[in-house]
């Protein structure tokens, strides 16, 4: 009879080999513990060598979050507030084509703008802002928008989401943020963020997207509520969206940040993924989405040391410099609004790795 590390080496050398892992084989992945876990992380690395080479990447990029006012009350967001709230903001005109403009001032090539729900939101504000952007910082690829402001555009126009994509598109945006996934089953999202619209949703509003030639990163929001089983669920549903549009440019795992969410504070969430939790997280995804070329490891959400051995665990990427980071520090997190580049270069290298910078949509420059 095989012991459980040896089906997990079997498992292991499996995918190293080509086999693609079933959900069931995936669940055995991230249910391991003790030393056999490094060996995961290991065939993680190996995997992500033959796939994405050795040389870490980034994006010099800048985060614009227009306002934090949102019609939601997701259980895992510290960031939002109601309209008249203390630490409400919504930037006026001038404000966003100042911070477009210290982007182009800093080198950075993308700007990413994810804001809050705001209840005068239409579609046309979302054009507006991308416009706005285009003529403070003109030629820098705009990553906006997510699936669950896609859906709620529609709504407050009138229109459809395909429609909102194609006027979006028309305005400037790049590719969409895969964000507002968190965990891809309705039954953990009636308990986290009961007022974001459901899987199904999501997943027709990335295909729309994928569909009309615009990319978009995914992502998974994990060690809230959620257990092994919809962590896999959720890998599942990625990879077989990937296998139908081509359309990820890449998977960002995003440890849940729990200090100042309500989710936490009334005792309905964990304090947080484990390291060992986020170290498996890394290199499943690795093993588990064969069909993803890049996996980036979030500094914002782990730290730097940890995100550094997220690298030795399939990671290819180091995300973005942020230069403005609201969301995760709002939930919590530390040293959230900038990274060094010359610091990522310092992970790298100690590493014994290359590093380069590139687009959002992974041209290295």
């Amino acid at each position: 009879m095989r012991t459980e590390e040896g089906v997990i080496r079997q498992l292991l050398s499996d995918a190293i080999g080509g086999y693609r892992l079933s959900d069931g084989d995936g669940l055995t992945l991230m249910r391991a513990r003790g030393r056999i876990v490094w060996e995961i992380a290991g065939a993680a690395d190996e995997a992500r060598a033959a796939k994405a080479g050795d040389v870490v990447t980034y994006v010099r990029n800048q985060n614009i979050n227009v306002t934090n006012v949102c019609i939601n009350a997701c259980g895992f967001c510290g960031f939002s507030r109601r309209p008249g709230e203390p630490g409400a903001f919504f930037h006026d005109d001038e404000t966003i084509r100042k911070k477009a403009a210290e982007a182009v001032e800093r080198g950075a090539t993308e700007i990413c703008t994810v804001s809050g729900l705001h209840p005068e939101f239409d579609a046309s504000s979302y054009l507006h802002i991308y416009d706005l952007i285009r003529e403070a910082a003109p030629g820098l690829h705009i990553h906006a928008s997510n699936p669950m402001e896609v859906a709620y555009a529609a709504k407050k126009s009138g229109c459809s989401t395909a429609e909102v994509l194609e006027a979006m598109k028309s305005h400037g945006l790049g590719s969409l943020c895969g964000t507002a996934a968190e965990i891809l089953d309705d039954g953990i999202r009636r308990v986290i963020c009961p007022q974001k619209i459901d899987t199904a949703s999501w997943i027709r509003v990335i295909k729309e997207a994928h569909g009309l030639g615009i990319p978009s990163t995914a992502t998974i929001m994990y060690g809230s509520y959620e257990g092994d089983e919809a962590r896999i669920r959720h890998l599942s549903i990625l990879r077989d969206i990937q296998d139908e549009t081509g359309g990820f440019t890449e998977f960002v795992p995003l440890s849940y940040i729990h200090p100042n969410t309500p989710l936490f504070r009334k005792g309905i969430a964990k304090a947080g993924a484990t390291g060992r939790e986020d170290l498996l997280m890394m290199a499943v995804s690795r093993l588990f989405l064969d069909n993803f070329r890049n996996i980036q490891v979030s500094w914002v959400k782990l730290g730097v040391k940890m995100a550094q051995l997220g690298l030795m665990a399939g990671a290819n990427d180091l995300g973005g410099t942020m230069f403005e980071e609201s969301i995760s520090k709002g939930a919590g997190a530390k040293e959230t609004d900038y990274l060094d580049p010359h610091e990522m270069r310092r992970m790298a290298l100690d590493l014994g790795r290359g590093f380069r910078e590139r687009t959002t949509l992974y041209r290295l420059i």
